[in-house]
């Protein structure tokens, strides 16, 4: 799931980058971004990428995982040697809040996953305000953030959930379920009595109707979480003449209203895991009428912003997108009752904004934004996991706050559209790049250093194969190494006289990524590469990215379930034309496509 809220690993050079000549004899032409780089080719990393893949989606079964361990292996190798996306750390998630609040400590999945029915304030007052970034949507087929899956893990439940984005999985809607001995047939007995926000109660036929909707509908952003496999449940469908699913075809069987059976093609062990995923939430059968069959009560438009009606904790009551999004207990929730009435968030992206609102009392929880952050302030016990417990503080005003912290599997990192950042490019900014420095200088020592997409709690060949890789990492390791930058660029024919240009975007909620930038910048200047930043409000990055609109740009990548398929997924170079997204479901926007053979 993109952060502001989804890998694996031998080690060895791959692939190349060719210039080819126009026939002119000249490499640049004076017009800032030299003469032909668009025909730098990368196809072999692109092309092994794409075969490792696929060699992933033909061996899902069980017993072939050193199979697919070895595919994520060379897709991190190609990702690392075309640099399409340059890792920068792995987050230590910290969550501050003031001393009347209690609230369940999160784990490694992430404080967006928390539902806020067993938060507290003894301070007497009844709504608790957290902090979020921007979002535009409700609709839990289209969520692909943490910012939209904040709110929507209060309004919409699925059969199991993380408990508090701890690697624990716990059911939810699920009463209990049974496995057919070939492992492809889950018998599902829901809970009986759970109500709609809207009264209605929730039956089997409402989670086949939610089912159908992620898998059919026009607006679904996660079809392939599904049908697919190993990043997805690998349910069985019929395919229709046009390539897509049949409707009312994916293998959902409705027995009763509490119980119905669910077929998958091959046996696939991480499905409780895959069912804690948003996209899986239920609704009531026939709200929207985008699926075959249904009329729908409301239009799509209405139900991706003004209006939601689940079964979690909480109910709608107001969302004004770019300012707030509030709603309220639902009394008649089947699971503990909220004590706090309402939910306020508020979208604050500017960083000097949301430190001001933080030290004037008008935030709960929340995390403090870096500039104004001091390491030096914090008191706090560390176990075995790296889980810290504490306080910070006192802050300007006085007070001193709660304090928890815990490692993410997450990934924050710079991504590069290959179709407008050629590749010389890329690796020169990943040549200069000390994570060191970043990890202590930028971002104050909230988190580790990052060498890899997947994070090394999931690397398939252990401790032991993570330290191999880092020790192997071709762009210098806690080094600034120009030199090699600067033949990359020349080679290329990128020179101080006749510079590549770009543009950065960063997130505005996050400045250090902005400073990060810069830094890049500084270090390559008078190498041949001129780097303008944009600090860009996340929701606008995510649009821009999905238009292609994007060069160099600054995103992150939670994980939704412990697997190194979510997240490896993105990496299939035919899934990242952003020409087809949102529908095809891709991200991290890297027009990867373009550099494979048949696309050349």
């Amino acid at each position: 799931m993109l952060a502001v809220l989804g890998g694996s690993a031998t080690v060895g050079l791959a692939g190349c980058s060719a210039l080819i000549d126009d026939g002119n004899g000249e490499d640049g032409n004076g017009d800032g971004n030299g003469d032909g780089w668009e025909d730098l080719e990368t196809s072999e990393n692109a092309d092994k990428a794409q075969a490792a893949w696929e060699r992933v989606l033909e061996n899902t079964a069980p017993e072939e995982e050193d199979v697919r361990n070895e595919a994520y292996i060379e897709i991190e190798e190609a990702v690392r040697d075309d640099m399409v996306i340059l890792p920068l750390y792995h987050e230590l998630e910290e969550i501050f809040s003031y001393d009347y609040v209690d609230a369940p400590e999160t784990g490694s999945l992430g404080f967006w996953m928390q539902q806020h029915n067993r938060t507290e304030l003894t301070n007497g007052d009844d709504e608790l305000t957290l902090l979020n970034s921007s979002f535009d949507e409700l609709d839990p087929i289209m969520s692909t953030d943490t910012a939209s899956g904040r709110v929507i893990n209060q309004i919409y439940e699925k059969l199991t959930h993380y408990t508090n984005g701890t690697d624990e999985v716990e059911n939810q809607l699920l009463e209990d379920f049974t496995l057919s001995d070939d492992g492809l047939t889950y018998t599902f007995e829901i809970k009986e009595g759970v109500q709609f926000h809207d009264g209605r109660e929730l039956t089997a036929d409402d989670i086949k109707y939610s089912w159908r909707r992620m898998a059919e509908s026009e607006y679904s952003e996660r079809q392939t979480f599904m049908i697919a496999t190993p990043n997805g449940l690998g349910i069985e469908y019929e395919e229709s003449d046009d390539g897509g699913i049949e409707p009312d075809s994916i293998a959902v069987d409705v027995i009763d209203d509490y119980t119905f059976e669910v077929t998958l093609r091959e046996p696939n062990p991480k499905t409780i895991e895959i069912l804690t995923y948003s996209a899986f939430a239920a609704i009531p059968e026939g709200l929207v009428g985008d699926i075959e069959g249904y009329d729908g009560e409301i239009d799509h438009g209405e139900f991706q912003t003004d209006t939601a009606i689940g079964t979690g904790p909480f109910q709608y009551e107001e969302f004004n997108p770019g300012e707030d999004m509030v709603v309220s207990r639902f009394d008649d929730y089947h699971g503990e009752t909220a004590s706090v009435e309402t939910i306020r968030w508020l979208e604050i992206e500017d960083a000097e904004a949301q430190w001001t609102n933080i030290v004037e009392g008008n935030l709960d929880i929340f995390d403090i934004p870096t500039p104004q952050y001091d390491p030096d302030l914090i008191d706090a016990e560390e176990d075995e996991a790296g889980n810290r417990s504490g306080e910070y503080g006192p802050i300007e005003n006085d007070e001193v706050l709660n304090y928890s912290a815990a490692p993410q599997t997450s990934i924050y990192y710079f991504g590069f559209n290959v179709t407008n950042v050629p590749r010389p490019v890329r690796r020169a900014i990943a040549y200069v790049t000390d994570h060191e420095e970043l990890i202590e200088e930028v971002f104050s020592e909230r988190g580790s250093p990052a060498y890899s997409f997947t994070p090394p709690g999931l690397w398939p060949t252990g401790e032991e194969g993570y330290e191999q890789w880092v020790d192997e990492w071709p762009y210098g390791v806690n080094e600034t190494d120009t030199e090699s930058a600067a033949d990359e660029l020349e080679e290329a024919g990128f020179t101080e006289d006749d510079p590549f240009e770009l543009t950065a975007n960063t997130y505005a909620s996050a400045p250090e990524y902005a400073d990060l930038a810069d830094l890049i910048r500084q270090k390559l200047s008078g190498l041949g590469v001129e780097i303008q930043i944009e600090e860009t409000q996340f929701s606008t990055l995510q649009d821009r990215g999905e238009d292609g609109d994007l060069e160099m740009y600054s995103l992150g990548w939670t994980w939704s379930w412990v697997d190194p398929a979510y997240g490896h997924y993105g990496f299939e170079p035919k899934l990242t034309n952003t020409s087809e997204m949102p529908e095809n479901g891709g991200s991290y926007y890297l027009d990867w496509h373009t550099n494979l053979d048949e696309e050349a």
